[in-house]
């Protein structure tokens, strides 16, 4: 091999030699430059993670409440609350407020009672088992007659409950809407002229649904209650005044059990609201206060 030819072959193993060290270098500081991206992308995570609180657990309630409430407080009220309160969960649930009475009475672990009747809230106060201090005659309420949508032409007006030949009321026993109605009657003086013709209901609900699938030509329920299936029921007529000694009053209260009295405290100052109030009155209440 000539001198020139082998001047060449050494250049330019050179050559090569040098462009793969610095394609190795390069390769090198992209690995270096890759990881310490990456380790200041953890870092950064791991410090957001750290800045960013834990979720709060929600402290929960349970409101026992007469069944005529069911629909104000489960499509409004308790959103409401919740929206304004996310950090307590609300569970309500319904029945007679005598049932609801006996249950606290068992042991029944709830954080506020509303009662349809002061009588069921009195007798748990007396009990010891209310918190006297929170107690509110929050609502007012009337008691209506009321005959399916359809039928019932020979009913005009409170009175004519006589002339139904099948009759749904609340068991007078629990039901403070039948308490009223066996009020209001016998004030009247037609409670032993139905007898006969009576089926009691165990709350209120279930004297709506009797008239609204007319398996009762008439009942009596709270007019809020009748408000609240305008397509099945309508309202023949209101008690007479007079005929209840004292209006229908709907109190809340904190009970004396409640586990969480500060939350339980906060739902019934909510339900005392400008807002509440207003609910409630869409809904067919009065202010009781």
């Amino acid at each position: 091999m000539g001198k020139n030819r082998w001047v060449q072959v050494v250049i330019a193993m050179a050559m090569a030699a040098g462009m793969a060290l610095a394609g190795c270098s390069g390769q090198s500081e992209t690995k270096s430059v890759q990881e310490s991206e990456s380790a200041q992308e953890t870092e950064t995570e791991s410090q957001a993670a750290q800045d960013t609180p834990e979720t709060e657990e929600q402290t929960e309630i349970l409101v026992a409440a007469a069944a005529s409430l069911k629909n104000a407080y489960e499509e409004e009220l308790i959103p409401m609350f919740q929206e304004e309160h996310p950090e307590i969960a609300v569970t309500g649930t319904y029945d007679s407020s005598g049932k609801l009475q006996t249950q606290i009475e068992e042991g029944l672990e709830a954080d506020v009672f509303m009662s349809a009747a002061t009588a069921q809230m009195d007798a748990l106060n007396e009990e010891g088992l209310i918190q006297t201090d929170t107690i509110v005659n929050l609502l007012e309420n009337k008691i209506v007659l009321i005959a399916p949508a359809s039928g019932g032409e020979e009913l005009n007006s409170f009175e004519d409950i006589v002339k139904a030949q099948s009759i749904a009321l609340g068991d007078p026993a629990s039901v403070p809407a039948g308490q009223y109605a066996r009020e209001a009657l016998t004030s009247l003086g037609l409670w032993d002229q139905i007898q006969d013709r009576v089926s009691f209901g165990t709350n209120v609900t279930e004297v709506l649904n009797q008239v609204a699938a007319s398996s009762a030509d008439a009942g009596i329920v709270y007019a809020t209650d009748a408000a609240s299936m305008p397509e099945d029921v309508r309202v023949i007529g209101e008690a007479p005044e007079g005929s209840l000694a004292e209006p229908v009053i709907y109190p809340v209260a904190v009970t004396a059990s409640s586990a969480h009295p500060e939350e339980a405290r906060a739902f019934v100052d909510f339900l005392q609201t400008e807002e509440a109030m207003e609910v409630f009155e869409s809904y067919g209440f009065a202010d009781g206060r």
